[in-house]
């Protein structure tokens, strides 16, 4: 039952599932290759293993905001951040997150949780001292969508067992050389394993890829439809766009690593494959489906 008043969308909802179930079913085949390869360690891997996911889910969103340098702020600290919350939450039925700024001159937004009663929603101050009051809006409504949709806790967990991939193997690698040198099946696991690794984290990497840019669209469309303003996204997409293009590279860089949670990318796709791996759609895109939006509200 949706309850909340952002426009639903199937489609992500299908892909988030097909993406859950395909990297799930990815990871139990990983660890249990490595399970029946590594007939010793498997207590070892299993406890790594759910440690590391366990502490995921319950803390990334305290490691995400503390990378990006988000700190919490109060209605007195920053009045103009949180009144435009405040009324995407009350359009959106949607209860009030946590809200931070993080200084940062990279004009960009994020949202972060895994539910919604601990979701925080950051704005940087190069954002809050680029955009107008309604394209402010566009762009917290933007990131309001991704918690109503739920994506931001299905990106999280999605991403991280693609990166589990690479540190199971690592403890793997470890456990086969600590088996014993003169094992003759040791040289041939330290060329399998990290080979294994390798194609379970590129199938992953590319799934969470593809989920990742079509949720993009999405919460720009509910986000549109809920303000009735989808012009003012533009308005915000555009002129973010083109800030960050004159932003040093060094500091884009930095920031690059964080993509996937951001309201526009660090570092935008220039060739064909590089959009491929982007975790958003293009500009053009974003924006021919905003101008859609606005004709359809216009026919309405």
């Amino acid at each position: 039952m949706q309850r909340n008043r952002f426009t639903p969308d199937r489609g992500l909802t299908t892909r988030m599932v097909v993406t859950m179930f395909l990297i799930g079913l990815l990871y139990v085949v990983f660890v249990g290759v490595l399970l029946a390869i590594l007939r010793g360690s498997w207590p070892l891997i299993l406890v790594i293993a759910g440690l590391l996911f366990v502490a995921q889910f319950w803390f990334s969103d305290k490691i995400a905001a503390f990378s990006m340098g988000a700190h919490e702020v109060t209605p007195e600290q920053a009045p103009e951040l949180h009144g435009v919350v405040d009324r995407i939450c009350a359009l959106g039925d949607l209860p009030k997150p946590r809200v931070a700024i993080a200084e940062s001159d990279v004009p960009n937004a994020f949202a972060t949780g895994r539910n919604q009663r601990n979701t925080m929603v950051c704005a940087t101050t190069g954002l809050l001292r680029r955009l107008e009051p309604d394209e402010l809006e566009g762009v917290i409504a933007h990131e309001l969508s991704h918690v109503a949709h739920k994506d931001v806790a299905v990106m999280t967990i999605a991403s991280f067992l693609g990166v589990m991939a690479g540190v199971i193997t690592r403890i793997a690698l470890f456990g086969g050389f600590r088996r014993s040198s003169r094992d003759p099946g040791t040289a041939a696991l330290v060329v399998l394993i990290p080979l294994i690794s390798a194609a379970v984290y590129a199938i992953s990497f590319l799934l969470t890829r593809m989920l990742s840019r079509y949720r993009e669209l999405s919460a720009d469309r509910s986000a549109a439809l809920l303000t009735g303003r989808p012009s003012s996204l533009a308005a915000a997409l555009t002129k973010v766009s083109g800030q960050i293009a004159a932003i040093p590279t060094e500091d884009l860089r930095k920031s690059q690593p964080f993509n996937a949670f951001f309201f526009a990318p660090a570092l935008s796709a220039g060739s064909t494959a590089s959009k491929l791996l982007s975790t958003h759609p293009t500009l053009e895109r974003r924006l021919e489906q905003l101008a859609e939006i606005t004709r359809e509200l216009d026919r309405r």
